[in-house]
């Protein structure tokens, strides 16, 4: 299979999947790639703001005793590339996941282990971003339950967070042709995620069912909510329990949509 028709039916596979956890499973899948010279990387440039949106969280503090979260922060074995000096360090980047985890999942980082791994772009995501991989035991393997995301390495921007778990249970992963027509539950669950975390200027304009997938053991629905700017946010969430699994942003989307339309050119 040539290399453009592979990496297009990779983005296609994300797509369908829906789930904020395979964007995370792409950047480790590039990093071993890398070590093999398989991956094209690509120069980004900036026009960094100085508005306070490009600001860096505050460092995260412990309510009691004002005490600084104690969470180990290190280069993932996949690691491959080599920040630049106009990025965020490893540490700036790690304390920028740290806060979108609070904000978004209410996530106490204390005695987590964070594995953060750099890449200055690929063919299919063409800007330079820090990826990052929570947990709280220090071994990495498929089934650990974690969370992850992914910022953009200057300025910190979200372009997507995630959770992931191996259910106790078994439930079915096959698709559920129902959910597309009466998805109204998880339509109701997108929309307070989305009004709870700010996560859209504006209003919401309506929520759009967008497909289904699985994660691991835990079948997921993928759903749009889409605010009256035309600004998208892909939520994701168990078809098992409803649980909040995840969202990709709206920037992330246009990034990942551009690309795919270069290389179809």
């Amino acid at each position: 299979m040539k290399q453009k028709e592979f990496l297009k039916l990779a983005a296609v596979t994300c797509a369908i999947i829906g789930a904020g956890t395979i964007l995370f499973n792409v950047a480790a899948e590039a990093a071993m790639a890398a070590k093999a010279g398989q991956v094209e990387t690509v120069p980004t440039s900036y026009q960094v703001s100085d508005s306070p949106a490009a600001a860096l969280p505050e460092p995260e503090t412990k309510e009691e005793g004002n005490t600084e979260i104690n969470y180990r922060v290190s280069m993932d074995s996949l690691n491959t590339e080599t920040p630049t000096d106009m990025t965020l360090t490893m540490e700036e980047a790690a304390q920028t996941g740290a806060q979108y985890l609070r904000n978004i999942f209410g996530l106490d980082l204390e005695g987590a282990y964070v594995y953060m791994m750099y890449y200055s772009g690929t063919s299919t995501f063409p800007r330079a971003f820090w990826a990052g991989d929570v947990l709280f035991e220090k071994e990495q393997t498929p089934e650990s339950t974690r969370w992850t995301y992914m910022i953009d390495a200057v300025t910190g921007e979200l372009f997507n967070i995630s959770y992931g778990r191996q259910l106790d249970a078994n439930p079915s992963l096959a698709y559920d042709a129902g959910l597309e027509q009466d998805y109204g539950i998880y339509a109701e669950l997108a929309k307070k995620k989305v009004e709870e975390c700010n996560l859209i200027e504006g209003t919401i304009a309506r929520v759009e069912y967008n497909c289904q997938g699985y994660s691991l053991n835990d079948p997921t629905i993928a759903i749009n909510v889409i605010g009256e700017n035309g600004e998208i946010i892909n939520m994701d969430f168990s078809r098992y329990d409803q649980t909040f699994l995840g969202l990709i942003t709206d920037t992330s989307r246009r990034i990942s949509e551009s690309a795919m339309e270069s290389l179809e050119m």
